[in-house]
């Protein structure tokens, strides 16, 4: 059987044309995925989110039961704005045998290619199930994934297998670092300029804790484990914005830090949290309540994201190598669903067409070459379920 070329680039057309930025809704997306599976004899199911204006989409082809492998890709992508594209962002360009357009790579790409496959997956279906996974809510904290992984513990469905299609040139990625990322506010007393002792400066306090949370660099540093592949093989941490203050002569009242870390190992999360819980609670605080009682520091949890986990067993990575013909697996530093699936129990993996280095960026695209490449892996794993 060919390859469905033509409908994956009609899918990828389509897909991007859905503008499904994080902050807005992602349920007409949805509801065209829902419909073209369906179409393939998938038995589907969109799950909203309590606002109503998000929602996950599981799908299953084949046998109802445990031992599935689960195509794994997020909806959302990341805004356009302050961006310069030579085209339209929401409209797929082609050209020179690249496709462009918001989320060509990261991640419409895979799911217009799983999709495509659907009607050859439902013809060499064999023993296990085949899942489609497509999520909201990826890029501001995996809160998509981690609301279908509660819905599927609780219903007790243990697929084996979650193939998770970002962007890796196509390469079968077994471990990447978590992703947390947090907003510490400082709330202080305002007042003039001229009298510092009599306010309490939040912007001040907000810049020791960055201080902190530079000498926790140095240490993560000094703490990476012997053997890590990542590159940089130790626990980083970013401060990605500090905003604060009024005036040059205004006491700040007020200040906020976005920042993140992305650890290698657990022990490391620990020692972050616990070291700024004892700066805030022990030595800023105190200080800041001396001058002002009603002083606060607080920390908002945008999203913790596991880590995914080199397993010394990995059916997932069996699969993958047999199916591309890699002789290894690598590790990357930025972070994904997979470790939410892996925690489920499941044998997760990444692999999937375009580069990450085009993502996120103005001019986003994913190679013909790429997709060519993806949807020869889905059919061989068409292939292979025949036999399961």
């Amino acid at each position: 059987m060919s390859l469905p070329i033509e409908d994956t680039l009609f899918l990828l057309r389509s897909l991007i044309a859905f503008p499904t930025v994080s902050h807005d809704s992602n349920l007409e997306m949805i509801g065209y995925l829902a419909t073209r599976l369906e179409a393939s004899g998938a038995r589907v199911e969109i799950m909203q989110d309590a606002s109503g204006s998000k929602a996950n989409l599981f799908a299953t082809l084949g046998p109802e039961g445990d031992g599935g492998i689960v195509l794994s890709g997020h909806s959302d992508v990341v805004p356009v704005a302050d961006q310069i594209w030579a085209t339209d962002p929401f409209t797929m360009h082609e050209q020179d045998g690249r496709l462009y357009g918001r989320g060509a790579c990261d991640m419409k790409g895979f799911i217009a290619a799983a999709v495509a496959m659907a009607p050859t997956f439902a013809q060499r279906i064999g023993n296990r199930p085949l899942h489609f996974s497509f999520t909201y809510d990826e890029e501001t904290g995996c809160v998509g994934a981690r609301d279908l992984a509660r819905v599927l513990t609780e219903r007790g469905l243990k697929p084996a297998v979650a193939l998770i299609g970002e962007p890796t040139m196509m390469r079968v990625i077994e471990g990447h670092k978590g992703c947390c990322e947090y907003t510490t506010r400082f709330s202080g007393l305002a007042g003039h300029g001229s009298g510092p002792d009599r306010g309490v400066n939040a912007v001040e306090y907000a810049a020791l804790f960055v201080a902190r949370l530079l000498a926790l660099k140095d240490t993560l540093r000094a703490r990476a484990p012997a053997h890590s592949r990542f590159d940089p093989p130790w626990t980083t941490i970013n401060t990605g914005a500090l905003v604060g203050g009024v005036a040059h002569n205004v006491i700040p009242s007020t200040a906020k830090i976005d920042w993140e870390m992305r650890p290698v190992q657990h022990s490391d999360f620990t020692l972050v949290k616990d070291d700024l819980h004892y700066y805030c609670t022990d030595i800023l605080l105190p200080a800041m309540r001396a001058v002002y009682p009603e002083a606060e520091i607080t920390t908002e949890t945008i999203g913790e994201v596991e880590g995914l986990i080199p397993a010394e067993v990995s059916e997932a990575r069996d699969i993958m190598m047999e199916l591309t013909g890699a002789n290894g697996a690598d590790v990357v530093p930025f972070g994904t669903e997979a470790g939410i699936f892996q925690t489920m129990g499941m044998s997760a993996i990444l692999c999937g067409p375009g580069s990450i280095e085009q993502a996120h960026k103005a001019n986003e695209f994913v190679t013909m070459d790429q997709m060519t490449q993806c949807l020869t892996m889905l059919d061989r794993l068409s292939t292979k379920m025949r036999d399961y």
